[in-house]
């Protein structure tokens, strides 16, 4: 294949990712001019420089090449060239990498709460976009995401994960099959650990301001997979949510974890020193932003919700009742899907369930590695029609890359971006939205005590069945 043929497919695959925008045709690749495909990144923290940095440049440098990377803080943006292995210009103001670097294709993972700004930046500069998840924070953001797309003729993808791993993929099939009949109700609960649920707590995660809450930041992977399993959008969410746990609630908090004195009695004592990689990306550089990685869980400014639950009606008559819980023992998820005609029954990691044989936080560590050297093992669905015996699915299951979702992603827009897509794995701006708007129609019911509506927060219209 030569380069301008991966190249053109590449360019090929920007549009066909987005075809799940409310417009009826997607728009136009960009221009081809016979040379890689020029990536510019901004935002250099760690799923900007690992996932959408290092691995790009490690799996596809032969259609792709990094023509600018940007970040506020210039220490952290030059610790990130180095690792990424990238030899192209830095950028501390994003505006100037656009106008001098022209990329093809903008990469933004920057803080979530700056995510529109930089999408509309790059759709307003004439430049397809991929962004990270989630799309954004609130329905205001938004609204003006979708109002620049529009403008601006280019085509905007959401880099959700969760949906391509088998596992996953395995439940997407067995509806789509309508193996169980006509779906009518889910119970969907997602449990976080006491290791990677505290991190959400001890980063800017923990500021509603930056994250819109762990509603928008976490729960838009769930429902993501949530709308796409359904095949439908949401309609109305109630939700209740507290925070309990951590912050305000703790008995003891320090400056963070590094200098604090009580380090030999907090169990959540996490010592960052011995993570090299976390010094040099964020400890050396505290000195530019004042961004402390290591931050007390139990700090005061903490504002987001650890206890989350919400029933969500979608336009085909689903109903969802999802929870998120972020100090349990154990990391894990469970759902059951129920039909007219049966039930599904799917969990990952549930240790008295399944083997459970990794400790919590090497079970984070392996979810995260982007190495490929994983083995596979068989996890089991299991499938349940009325009246006769559960059938047990085996799936294969591939512990790293989120469940082996991540390099699936990649390949399908970097290598195969022509293959069929028939359970429509590729996400665009309008499963960016729907996934963000249940946790923004959460958090306003929370604080309202009232149901929300998807319609009253943006112009987007639920559909019955997404298209």
């Amino acid at each position: 294949m030569t380069e301008n043929q991966s190249r053109r497919q590449f360019l090929a695959s920007v549009s066909m990712l987005a075809a799940g925008t409310m417009f009826t045709a997607p728009a136009a690749g960009f221009g081809l001019k016979g040379e890689k495909l020029k990536v510019a990144l901004v935002g250099t923290g760690v799923r900007g420089s690992s996932f959408w940095g290092k691995r790009l440049v490690d799996q596809y440098s032969d259609i792709l090449e990094f023509v600018g990377i940007s970040d506020i803080n210039p220490g952290r943006l030059a610790y990130a060239k180095k690792y990424m292995g990238v030899k192209c210009e830095t950028y501390i103001n994003c505006d100037e990498m656009l106008a001098q670097a022209k990329p093809d294709l903008l990469i933004v993972t920057t803080k979530d709460s700056y995510h529109h700004e930089y999408i509309i930046k790059g759709l307003n500069a004439g430049i397809d976009v991929l962004t990270e998840k989630p799309l954004t924070t609130d329905e205001r953001k938004c609204q003006d995401i979708l109002d620049a797309e529009r403008k601006s003729g280019k085509s905007l993808i959401v880099g959700f994960n969760y949906r391509w791993s088998p596992y996953a993929t395995k439940v997407k099939e067995l509806l789509a099959k309508q193996e169980i009949g006509k779906l009518t109700s889910v119970d969907f609960h997602w449990y976080l650990n006491t290791y990677h649920g505290a991190s959400y707590f001890r980063r800017w995660h923990g500021q509603r301001e930056s994250g819109g809450s762990l509603w928008v930041h976490k729960s838009t992977h769930h429902f993501d997979m949530l709308n796409w399993w359904i095949d439908s959008d949401p309609v109305e969410v109630f939700a209740y949510g507290a925070l309990e746990h951590y912050g305000s609630n703790g008995k003891i908090r320090g400056d963070n974890c590094r200098s604090c004195q009580h380090k030999s009695s907090c169990k959540y004592y996490w010592d960052i020193t011995k993570d090299e990689h976390a010094m040099r990306m964020y400890v050396d550089n505290e000195k530019y932003d004042g961004y402390i990685r290591d931050n007390c869980l139990f700090r005061h400014e903490i504002n987001i919700y650890d206890k989350m639950s919400a029933q969500i009606k979608y336009a085909n008559g689903v109903v969802v009742n999802y929870s998120l819980t972020t100090y349990s023992p154990y990391e894990g998820w469970k759902a059951a899907l129920n039909g007219m005609d049966g039930r599904i029954d799917a969990w990952l990691d549930i240790p008295f369930i399944g083997k459970g044989s990794l400790d919590q936080e090497a079970l984070h560590a392996a979810e995260m590695d982007q190495s490929g050297n994983d083995e596979t093992s068989f996890e089991p669905v299991i499938m349940h029609k009325l009246w006769e015996k559960p059938e047990v699915v085996k799936v294969p299951l591939e512990r790293g890359g989120h469940g082996g979702g991540d390099k699936r992603l990649h390949d399908k827009i970097f290598v195969n971006p022509a293959a069929p897509d028939p359970l429509r794995h590729s996400a665009g701006i309008r499963d960016g939205a729907m996934s963000i708007l249940i946790g923004i129609a959460a958090r306003k019911s929370i604080e309202s005590g009232e149901p929300v509506r998807i319609a009253e927060l943006t112009d987007l219209e639920p559909r019955v069945k997404r298209l």
